[in-house]
């Protein structure tokens, strides 16, 4: 669970606690990158890597101390919006920075509005890096100056408010299956894929789409489109499909 590293204990506790960072990306080099970045310009702190968006899942799941998730939005089981989605609805209490070579202003403002405490663009250098990783562990937003101002000047887009809010409805296990329902499976496959009875998918199923305001796996595929990095709310709306 996220806590403000500088609020975590009393100063006159005087106990230093430990940052703890999850770094996910599929390319080597730049997580070591980010590594290096983070532990030269932090007194202490504990780095665990990914490089799939199963990994970070999977990280998280065994070590809910972690304060903070450096996020690439392109590896194995994430592209465009639907990494950091799953992460800000399976667990909310976990800071985000985006990490991404897509430095769009209108990139950018959606990642925000997905819930994300800041994005480092992948041309970053080491001080930037360790000052977005520091604002966000006292519980700050980081945006670097060349682009705050241009995000700043867009307004959030309501198919994104809109959106976000809906998936925040869902359980971690429904947005499992939510996710593999956007991948076509059939709900045996989905199923054997997490280890649960058929009869138990179309419960998921069911309360998904009454979450989701949505009639049947089509439309709530149209809402997971939504989070390519396309024009939000691009194609037709899920309620009139």
């Amino acid at each position: 669970m996220t806590l403000c590293i500088s609020t975590r204990l009393p100063a006159a506790a005087m106990v230093r606690v430990m940052p703890r960072l999850l770094i996910a990306d599929d390319h080597p080099l730049f997580r070591a990158a980010l590594r290096q970045a983070a532990s030269e310009h932090l007194d202490d702190c504990s780095v665990r890597e990914a490089c799939d968006l199963q990994g970070v899942l999977d990280a998280l799941a065994t070590d809910p101390d972690i304060d903070l998730v450096l996020l690439d939005l392109h590896m194995p089981g994430s592209q465009g919006l639907s990494g950091l989605a799953a992460l800000r609805g399976q667990y909310p209490a976990v800071a985000v920075l985006v990490v991404s070579a897509h430095d769009e202003p209108r990139v950018v403002r959606r990642v925000l509005d997905h819930g994300a405490a800041g994005f480092i663009p992948k041309s970053a250098n080491p001080s930037e890096i360790s000052e977005a990783v520091h604002a966000v562990l006292n519980c700050g937003n980081w945006l670097p100056s060349a682009l705050a101002r241009s995000v700043a000047a867009l307004p959030s887009h309501p198919a994104d408010a809109d959106l976000a809010a809906r998936l925040a409805r869902l359980t971690e296990q429904q947005y499992r299956v939510l996710a593999l329902l956007g991948e076509g499976l059939l709900n045996k496959q989905i199923a054997d894929r997490l280890g649960i009875q058929e009869r138990t998918v179309k419960a998921h199923a069911t309360a998904i789409f009454e979450k989701l305001g949505v009639r049947n796996r089509t439309q709530a595929g149209v809402l997971l489109h939504m989070l390519d990095l396309g024009e939000p709310g691009a194609g037709s709306s899920p309620m009139s499909a």
